[in-house]
């Protein structure tokens, strides 16, 4: 279930940071408008999710949110802290799979522009978001690398030391890449985002609209460690799936030659939500300049899942905000968001 790769003679010397590590910014795009959403959802719930969202990231770092032409003062007002605003064309608001991805390149900051097919084609339209990150990184004075491969951020974790895990029921999926195959897409994770050890997870959720993204299920939360979701009662539908996902984690080791310690978060909480039956996912969390900002279902649970993130994170303050209508949406907060790293001195 893992595949090692050396570095090649000439790679590009691009590496992907962990999302711990200090951050430049925060990126939020907001949402679209109550036609995009569709009548299934309160809008002005759903923009006040996103506003409460921006807040408590911007107690930990600067945020610049990505908007509609015409909104930005819209957006200023409903957020109510200091936040910066771009307007630029979008279909919707998910920007961890449809901005840049950003690494560190040996001049510098570079931001990889893989290709976005709404999650295998699903949403449409999508060509405006398809070319959110060219047009972002040109805003933002971001040097640009482009690939043909379809991949979105919520797909991969990684650790900064050059290991990232991956689903197969995600990334081999005929939907995203049906010309390449496994041996093809390790070459590209190698080149673009410094991946030189790649940890194959078998399953993401059964359900849902990301062909199991990871970050729905595990994520780094430092070298060597990560945080998973809690297989929890044998009658839920994914109880073997992460079960068999911890046991591929427990029988690795990282590309530093380290077992993995493996925390755990609780599963999936269900909800209603406008009428409708959801679940909201406490691994949705987003990492931000010593804080932890992280989904809650607005149920008793929630203090378990706080008390497991404050376990996982000592050093950073871990706070909660309500995402019931993110929820509803098949997303989370680590679904909105994307890292600006702060650049270093030197990259390997």
């Amino acid at each position: 279930m893992t595949a090692l790769r050396a570095p090649a003679a000439g790679a590009s010397q691009l590496l992907m940071p962990a999302e711990w590590e200090p951050h430049q910014a925060c990126l939020i795009a907001w949402p679209t408008g109550p036609s995009q959403w569709g009548d299934t959802f309160d809008f002005d719930a759903v923009e006040a999710e996103y506003a409460s969202v921006v807040r408590a990231i911007a107690a930990f770092e600067p945020v610049t949110v990505v908007a509609r032409p015409g909104a930005a003062a819209r957006v200023r007002d409903l957020c109510g802290v200091p936040v910066e605003v771009v307007e630029l064309p979008l279909d919707d608001s998910w920007i961890r799979a449809t901005g840049p991805i950003f690494v560190h390149g040996p001049g510098g900051p570079v931001g990889v522009d893989f290709r976005y097919n709404s999650f295998g084609e699903r949403f449409h339209p999508y060509d405006q978001d398809d070319r959110l990150a060219m047009r972002l990184l040109l805003a933002l004075g971001v040097d640009r690398r482009a690939t043909m491969t379809v991949l979105e951020g919520g797909a991969i974790s990684v650790d900064g030391e050059g290991t990232l895990i991956a689903t197969e029921q995600c990334l081999l999926n005929a939907n995203r890449n049906p010309r390449l195959g496994r041996a093809d897409l390790e070459a590209e994770l190698a080149a673009l985002l410094g991946a030189v050890k790649i940890i194959w997870l078998p399953y993401g959720h059964l359900a849902g609209d990301t062909d199991g993204h990871v970050d729905h299920v595990c994520q780094f939360i430092a070298p060597g460690r990560v945080l998973v979701e809690s297989a929890g009662d044998p009658s839920r539908a994914d109880h073997a799936r992460l079960l068999a996902n911890r046991a591929v984690l427990e029988a690795s080791t990282d590309a530093a030659g380290r077992l993995l310690e493996i925390l755990e978060l609780p599963p999936q909480e269900r909800i209603r939500v406008f009428g409708q039956d959801t679940v909201v996912n406490y691994m949705n969390f987003y990492v931000a300049n010593g804080g932890v900002v992280m989904p809650l279902a607005g149920t008793a649970t929630d203090d378990v899942a706080l008390a497991a993130a404050e376990l996982a994170f000592p050093d950073h303050k871990v706070v909660g905000v309500e995402a019931r209508a993110l929820a509803l949406a098949d997303g989370g907060i680590h679904c909105i968001t994307q890292q600006v790293p702060k650049a270093r001195d030197h990259a390997r």
